[in-house]
C-alpha cells in the first residue's frame, strides 16, 4: 500500500453543475456569457466553481467596463512605434470589458502631455514623458481624483503613480559602461548623446555609465551631448564634437540618436572606428550591428513593458485573477544585450502573456 496521499482529481462542468443544482447546459451560459440565466443562478454557479478550483478564468459579472488610455508622444520614434504596436496587440487581446485606448501625440511637450493626463477621463493612464514639474502636479492632480497611472519606458519617481513597468536604466548604464571599460585602450575618450536633461530613463543611464567608467578607469567621458533625439541635430553636434575631442574612440548613445551616430561613424571623421554602444533594437540598429558600425544594443524590450503595465492596472481594478500581481508592483522587465553574433531572425516574435489574455502575442504578420 502506498504512503501517497491521492491526487485531487480536477474539477469538471459536470462536477460544478452537480453541486450548484443545476444542469450542465446552464453551467455553460454563465461560463461562456451567453446570458438567459437569472442573476442568483448564476452567482451560484461562479461560487461553485471557485470553490471547487475549476481551472479557467472565471467571468465576474458585477466587473465593470475599464477604460485604459495610453500616451506614447512622438511616434517618429523607433521605440514609441514598437510600444504603440505592443499596446495594439494586447487590445485586441484583453476581456471585453477593458477598452485599451492609444493617443500619440506628435510631441514631447510637458505642458501639452500635463493637460492630457489632466483631461482624461478613462479609468486608467499608461504614460511616456519626461519628468517635469507640470506633469508630476497633473498626475497627483489625476491620481487624487482615483485614476491610476503606470509609467513606462521613463519613470517619474516620488510621484503618486500606481507603478512603473520599465527597465533599470542604471544598471543598462553600468552595464554598457563595462563593457567599454573593457574594450577601450588606456586614456581612451568618449563622446555621450542623449536627448535632454528632461527624460529620467536618460539620466539614470549616464549616472550609470559614467559611474562604471570613474570606477574602472582608463577612459574618459569627453563631453556629453544633448541632440533631443532629433537625427539633424545630433548628427550636426557630433560633428563639431568630435574633431574637437579627436581620437575618439567609443560613443554612447542613450537616447534615439542612433541614425546619426551610423552617420558620422560612416563618414571620415574618425582615424579608426569607435566602439559604439546605444539602446534599443530597430530598423535602423539592427543593419547597424550586422555591418559592424555598432558594436552593442542595449534593448529593453517594449512588449514585456507593455505587458506588465496593463497586468498591474488589471489586477488594481480587480480584473485579474487573484494572486497573480501584489502590490507594491515591482517591475522586473529585463534588458536584453544585442550583439552581432544573436540577432533575431527575421521578425522576431515577442511572447507576453496578460493577466487576462493568457495568450501569447506576437508580431502580425
Amino acid at each position: 500500500m502506498s504512503d501517497k496521499p491521492a491526487s485531487r482529481r480536477r474539477a469538471t462542468l459536470d462536477d460544478v453543475a452537480r453541486e450548484a443544482g443545476v444542469g450542465i447546459a446552464t453551467v455553460d451560459r454563465v461560463l461562456n456569457e451567453r446570458g438567459n440565466v437569472s442573476a442568483k443562478t448564476a452567482e451560484r454557479i461562479l461560487t461553485t466553481a471557485r470553490m471547487l478550483g475549476l481551472r479557467r478564468t472565471l467571468p465576474d459579472l458585477h466587473r465593470r467596463a475599464l477604460r485604459i488610455e495610453v500616451i506614447l508622444p512622438r511616434p517618429e520614434l523607433s521605440l514609441i512605434a514598437r510600444m504603440n504596436e505592443s499596446f495594439a496587440r494586447l487590445a485586441r487581446r484583453v476581456d471585453r470589458s477593458v477598452v485599451i485606448h492609444r493617443a500619440i501625440p506628435r510631441s514631447d511637450d510637458p505642458k501639452a502631455l500635463a493637460a492630457r493626463i489632466r483631461d482624461s477621463r478613462s479609468e486608467a493612464i499608461v504614460v511616456y514623458a519626461p519628468d517635469h514639474p507640470e506633469i508630476r502636479a497633473a498626475v497627483a492632480q489625476a491620481t487624487a481624483r482615483g485614476t491610476a497611472i503606470v509609467t513606462v519606458i521613463s519613470d517619474l519617481p516620488g510621484t503618486p503613480r500606481l507603478a512603473y513597468a520599465g527597465t533599470d536604466h542604471y544598471a543598462a548604464g553600468r552595464t554598457a559602461g563595462f563593457l567599454l571599460t573593457r574594450m577601450l585602450p588606456a586614456g581612451g575618450t568618449v563622446l555621450v548623446l542623449r536627448a535632454h536633461f528632461g527624460i529620467q530613463s536618460h539620466a539614470e543611464r549616464i549616472r550609470g555609465f559614467s559611474e562604471e567608467i570613474a570606477a574602472h578607469g582608463g577612459a574618459r567621458i569627453a563631453e556629453i551631448l544633448e541632440g533631443g533625439d532629433d537625427a539633424e541635430t545630433s548628427e550636426l553636434l557630433l560633428r563639431r564634437a568630435i574633431p574637437r575631442h579627436a581620437p575618439v574612440h567609443a560613443l554612447y548613445n542613450v537616447g534615439a540618436g542612433n541614425r546619426a551616430i551610423g552617420a558620422v561613424i560612416g563618414s571620415n571623421l574618425f582615424r579608426a572606428p569607435p566602439l559604439f554602444i546605444g539602446h534599443e533594437l530597430t530598423p535602423y540598429t539592427i543593419p547597424m550591428l550586422r555591418d559592424g558600425r555598432m558594436t552593442f544594443a542595449l534593448d529593453q524590450n517594449p512588449d514585456l513593458q507593455a505587458a506588465f503595465a496593463i497586468d498591474v492596472i488589471l489586477s488594481h481594478f480587480g480584473h485579474a485573477e487573484p494572486g497573480e500581481l501584489h502590490p507594491p508592483y515591482e517591475s522586473h522587465v529585463p534588458v536584453t544585450l544585442y550583439t552581432p553574433r544573436n540577432l533575431p531572425v527575421g521578425k522576431p516574435e515577442h511572447r507576453v502573456v496578460t493577466a487576462r489574455s493568457r495568450r501569447a502575442v506576437g508580431d502580425d504578420p
